[in-house]
C-alpha cells in the first residue's frame, strides 16, 4: 500500500480503537515507540497497546495526519491529535497536541513508528500537578541520557 493510504489506515484505526487493524500494519516483528507509554514490539503488543492503553486511559480520539512524504523506506509526516482523558484527576479533560512521525518502512509495512511532539504541553492539559510534571519529565530525560547517539551530547 502507497504512504498516504497506511497514514489513513493507520490514524483509523486508532480512531476507532482497532489494534488488531493497527497491528496488521506493522511487520512481524515491527515497534510502536508511544511518547507516554513506551515500547511495544510485536503485533500482539501493539494491538493491546491501542486497545488497553490508548482506549483504557482515553475516549474520542481524532488524529489527522497530513504533508507525509515515503520514499518507501521512510515515511514522515505531520499531524494533529486528540482524545477525552479518562484517567483519574483528568477524566474529561480535553487533549490536543501538533506533533511529526517517523516511519520506518520495510516491505510495505511499519518496521518502527516513532513520533515527537511536545508532551509536557499535553500533560499540562491534563492537569498534572508540578511534582507529577517533573517526575515524568524527569524520567523522560534519563531516557534520553541512556541513548547511546545523544550521550556525546550530554557530554558536551
Amino acid at each position: 500500500m502507497d504512504f498516504a493510504t497506511m497514514l489513513k489506515e493507520f490514524t483509523a484505526a486508532v480512531e476507532a480503537g482497532d489494534g488488531t487493524r493497527l497491528a496488521n500494519l506493522f511487520t512481524e516483528d515491527g515497534v510502536y515507540h508511544d511518547t507516554f507509554y513506551g515500547e511495544f514490539k510485536g503485533r500482539a503488543a501493539i494491538r493491546d497497546m491501542l486497545e488497553q492503553r490508548f482506549w483504557g486511559d482515553a475516549t474520542a480520539f481524532k488524529w489527522d495526519a497530513f504533508d507525509g512524504v515515503s520514499d518507501s523506506r521512510l515515511g514522515y509526516c505531520c499531524w494533529n491529535f486528540s482524545y477525552t482523558s479518562s484517567q483519574t484527576g483528568s477524566a474529561g479533560k480535553r487533549v490536543v497536541a501538533e506533533g511529526m512521525s517517523r516511519f520506518r518502512l520495510r516491505d510495505g509495512l511499519i518496521e518502527h513508528y516513532g513520533e515527537k511532539f511536545d508532551s509536557g504541553m499535553a500533560l499540562v492539559q491534563m492537569d498534572f500537578a508540578p511534582e507529577r510534571l517533573t517526575k515524568l519529565l524527569r524520567r523522560w530525560n534519563d531516557g534520553l541520557r541512556e541513548k547511546p547517539a545523544l550521550r556525546a551530547h550530554f557530554a558536551g
